[in-house]
């Protein structure tokens, strides 16, 4: 199972470097829940609202040139047929970081058709970038 997921899991964070909004909505659960929370800001949201923020973050990363810096931090088997990965992104423009960066608890699940979907996600939003920095430092050297 972790030989299927890896290669899965690999193949959507290259979807994700590439930007490519088409290929991200065939991950991604119609059932798909999510919860945002940017400082006291609590947000949640479904299928469609997220299509529509990824359109956005993936439309403001073409234009400007920019390319995700994403990291998985871990990945955590839950269930049969279900594994969480908590990852962390943030774009790079011209060589430089953006300050701050989001960590995503992302669940995802295989289907009745034996396909992983993207089901669940949990996002701290806007965190210094240096925090999220030190924490791939962290869990990289032990």
């Amino acid at each position: 199972m972790q030989n299927s997921f890896s290669s899965f899991l690999d193949n959507y964070l290259e979807i994700w470097r590439n930007s490519s909004l088409a290929d991200l909505k065939n991950i991604l659960s119609k059932d798909y829940k999510a919860r945002e929370i940017t400082g006291e800001e609590i947000v949640d949201f479904g299928y469609e609202e997220s299509i529509k923020g990824w359109e956005q973050g993936f439309k403001f990363a073409k234009e400007n040139n920019a390319e995700w810096n994403i990291n998985v931090i871990s990945m955590l088997p839950l269930r049969e047929g279900e594994t969480m990965v908590i990852i962390s992104a943030t774009l790079v423009n011209q060589g430089k970081s953006l300050e701050t960066a989001n960590l995503f608890f992302q669940t995802f699940q295989k289907n009745s058709k034996n396909e992983w979907k993207l089901v669940r996600s949990y996002i701290e939003a806007g965190i210094p970038y240096v925090n999220i920095n030190d924490l791939i430092f962290n869990q990289c050297s032990s």
